[in-house]
């Protein structure tokens, strides 16, 4: 991991993508730290299971985000020896992947009914978790894209979607190929990780990052990819967004269509789903294209920049620091829930507390991203 003080990361790149990428970390800080997780806004709760919200829409967002960077990266990627960039794109997986597992297991340490504290059993830390599923799918997508290209890259597509629905009704059960108990990810994630090491928000062994899953999500990578390459080769304009605004509506009709047979379903990140979020990823990039590169409707878009810039950094703070919050009593509560009940729910009600509680944390970890972005600090892997 290193820091780059000259700003060397932002080059190539353009405003659009940054706004775009500090959405969806805004979003996702939202979504994941609301001040009670029984007091949710519909919206802002995943589905169930089959189904679609907005929060379904943050994570997918991130990884077409991922690919539409890598458009422009896999530029000077392509001008390496085959072994620097093997050696380039493995190490920041492989880092990547290495900060989600130790966030996964952060603080290393519990209280035992003694209140002593007691290290973890590090061998049943959940193995996977969401920026393992980035790590894996960035890794699939840039081998496929520097083997062999756009070309490539369009036959994995198709091959992935349709070939994760035969996988998926093939070795699921055969009631409901689709169901929590009886999909063939749970199936391939127990056989190779173990329950121990795996999700347990479901109420059994079911991890919504899973292996299987990871053939369809990157086609999200890869689809980003191709709208990076479509941008820079037709330019910022109003024929750009016409076609990208074409795309992404075909894109979420199609899904809607295929959802008949293969429901919409993000825990199992069907191929369905993939259309659907690749549909509306177009769409608000194309979105952002019109009003800031275009328009020139840039005063609103630091705070979101401020976020783009150190997306990952942030990201793990974002999880760092409200576990630290919930471990440092306060009575006989944690100073989360001090500030929570003394702040918000002393005056507001259950999903409006959480609600705030949430936008709260968000403004909270923006502040560290301003003070890097005014520092010149920009961490990458």
């Amino acid at each position: 991991m290193s820091i780059d003080h000259q700003s060397k990361i932002l080059n190539n790149r353009y405003l659009a993508l940054d706004v775009l990428r500090g959405m969806t970390i805004a979003f996702m800080i939202i979504v994941n730290t609301p001040g009670s997780w029984s007091n949710l806004y519909g919206p802002l709760a995943h589905a169930d299971w089959h189904g679609f919200t907005p929060t379904d829409l943050v994570f997918p967002t991130f990884l077409f985000v991922v690919g539409n960077a890598m458009s422009f990266a896999l530029k000077k990627m392509q001008e390496m020896k085959a072994s620097e960039f093997y050696k380039k794109v493995f190490k920041r997986a492989f880092l990547i992947f290495l900060i989600g597992w130790l966030l996964n297991a952060f603080p290393f340490f519990d209280y035992n009914e003694a209140g002593e504290i007691v290290f973890i059993d590090l061998s049943e830390v959940r193995f996977f978790g969401v920026l393992q599923r980035i790590a894996l799918s960035y890794l699939l997508a840039a081998l496929i894209l520097f083997w062999g290209g756009e070309r490539l890259g369009w036959i994995y597509s198709g091959a992935a979607l349709l070939g994760y629905w035969v996988i998926a009704y093939i070795f699921g059960d055969s009631g409901d190929p689709y169901s929590l108990t009886g999909n063939a990810q749970i199936k391939l994630d127990i056989a190779l990780i173990g329950e121990k090491r795996m999700y347990m928000g479901e109420g059994i062994p079911f991890d919504p990052e899973g292996l299987l899953s990871t053939l369809t999500s990157t086609v999200n990578v890869i689809a980003g990819y191709f709208v990076g390459k479509l941008i820079q080769k037709k330019g910022n304009t109003i024929n750009t967004v016409k076609t990208l605004l074409i795309a992404g509506v075909v894109l979420i009709a199609l899904s809607y269509a295929w959802d008949i047979v293969f429901p919409i379903n993000k825990k199992i990140w069907t191929s369905s789903y993939v259309l659907l979020t690749v549909g509306w990823g177009v769409i608000l990039i194309s979105a952002l294209i019109y009003l800031v590169e275009i328009q020139k409707l840039t005063k609103w878009t630091y705070f979101f920049q401020a976020f783009g810039r150190n997306p990952l950094i942030l990201y793990v703070l974002s999880g760092v620091v409200i576990s630290i919050f919930s471990m440092i009593p306060v009575g006989e509560t944690s100073l989360q829930g001090f500030i929570y009940q003394n702040f918000y729910t002393s005056w507001l009600g259950p999903k409006n507390a959480s609600f705030l509680f949430a936008i709260s944390y968000m403004l909270l970890i923006w502040v560290i991203g301003y003070w890097m972005d005014k520092k010149k600090i920009y961490i990458k892997v």
